[in-house]
């Protein structure tokens, strides 16, 4: 049988980790504590300002679960954050400033974390090593190296660790895959999936005094300290390499997740990436707001993302959404519905999700993410499967890493399947990985 990046990395880091448990494992059971399945999980949530703020609400609608803190470091929002639980659930979270300090607390049993990127795998890592269970919005990382780093420790640690990707978590989706397996459109041989919003320009940064209330150091966090300016925080941090990964990792990571999932891959061998700036191009955006990528796999199948920050134009009616083809039909999936056609064109099934979630809007709450972290929780509680553990949610976001490295070094680059490394581009290579600041550096 053909080896994978997954069996690669089941050898190298439970060997580095001096663990013998299989690394695929997904569940809570080989875990040194399993909740009771009616005891209450006490969960930290950081980064409360937008996608974390919808977490915890899901946290407080959810059985036998309570949010027992709270950690942001803007004082404005977290004093907001805290105030708005004690009105609609009667009681107050504790409040930190530092995430540091929140794990120390010996009542959590898990943290859930959506802060920027570059704190992703830092923070979760220290999760771990404080030995807390782990939700951690995508991406798991902000390169490659991370990736594999928060593996070993998931492993070494023993703790559970949910990765964002909530699609993973839909019921239409899961219809959808399971009867992708059964042969419904016959042999999958491509999936394409695309993100299309109209964001605006993100104007010319000025230095400025940080906000007072602000800890503007704490929020750089394991990141080397730059200079403040006024126009990275709290959203537009997403299109500054330095904290960053751009529109790939922060939106087409969950449709790729779907197609790698309906296609049955995981490393390709040639990954062809064509876009740029093409929008506002007199701002700081650093990234592209125009990418359209094509990852070729061994087995000849194919996944292409078409991405489009800054042009609305929708496909298929859709803001975003996956098509999946087969030699006898196609699928098109998205957060909604489960549309199945045959290979006229013609549609042969619609399913619906009971629940809506929200698609392109900054936030993304609704059903997929209730029932994403109920999985979590159940997790935790009696060894339910993960839906998105992160030794499956880390191949996927590689895929974008990869995507990323072919658009800034020429448009194309060969993978090795095995290792998920860029062959013959050493220039390509160093965004493998990252430095870190000094202090921050304790990811082992």
């Amino acid at each position: 049988m053909k080896k994978t990046r997954r069996d690669f990395l089941k050898k190298s880091t439970l060997a580095a980790a001096g663990l013998t448990t299989g690394i695929g494992c997904s569940t809570a059971k080989s875990y040194n504590r399993i909740i009771g399945a009616n005891d209450t999980i006490h969960v930290g949530v950081a980064g409360i300002n937008s996608r974390g703020n919808a977490l915890r609400n899901t946290v407080s609608k959810l059985a036998h679960t309570n949010v027992h803190a709270l950690c942001d470091v803007d004082s404005k929002v977290l004093e907001k954050r805290i105030g708005q639980h004690n009105e609609a659930y009667g009681s107050s979270p504790k409040g930190y400033k530092d995430y540091r300090n929140m794990i120390e607390d010996k009542n959590l049993d898990a943290v859930i974390i959506a802060t920027p990127d570059h704190s992703h795998a830092p923070f979760s890592i220290y999760a771990l090593q404080a030995g807390k269970h782990v939700y951690c919005e995508k991406p798991c990382s902000q390169n490659p190296q991370e990736g594999d780093m928060l593996i070993a420790a998931q492993q070494k640690y023993g703790k559970l660790v949910q990765i964002g990707n909530q699609q993973r978590s839909g019921p239409t989706s899961q219809l959808a895959m399971k009867e992708i397996g059964e042969g419904v459109i016959g042999e999958v041989y491509e999936a394409k999936c695309w993100y299309a919003n109209n964001r605006g320009t993100i104007g010319n940064g000025k230095s400025a005094p940080v906000p007072d209330h602000l800890d503007w150091d704490l929020w750089q966090g394991p990141t080397p300290r730059r200079e403040y300016k006024d126009n990275y925080v709290h959203y537009n941090w997403h299109w500054f390499r330095h904290w960053g990964t751009g529109e790939i990792c922060n939106n087409g990571l969950h449709e790729m997740d779907i197609c790698r999932w309906a296609l049955g891959t995981e490393n390709p061998s040639k990954v062809t990436s064509q876009g740029g700036r093409f929008h506002f191009t007199d701002d700081d955006w650093e990234f592209f707001d125009t990418q359209i990528v094509r990852f070729e796999f061994e087995d000849g199948k194919s996944l292409t993302w078409e991405g489009r920050s800054c042009n609305g134009r929708k496909q298929y009616e859709r803001g975003r959404g996956t098509m999946i083809y087969g030699t006898d039909g196609a699928i098109m999936v998205d957060r909604n519905n489960y549309i199945l056609y045959d290979r006229a064109g013609k549609e042969v099934k619609n399913e619906s999700e009971k629940q809506f979630s929200q698609t392109t809007s900054l936030v993304g709450a609704g059903g997929l993410t209730d029932l994403h972290m109920e999985n979590f929780f159940q997790g935790i509680r009696v060894g339910e499967e993960l839906h998105s553990p992160v030794v499956v949610a880390n191949v996927s976001n590689h895929l974008c890493h990869l995507g990323n490295m072919a658009q800034d070094n020429g448009g194309s680059i060969d993978v090795d399947p095995l290792t998920g490394k860029v062959l013959g581009n050493m220039t390509a290579m160093k965004a493998w990985s990252r430095e870190y600041e000094t202090g921050w550096d304790n990811l082992a």
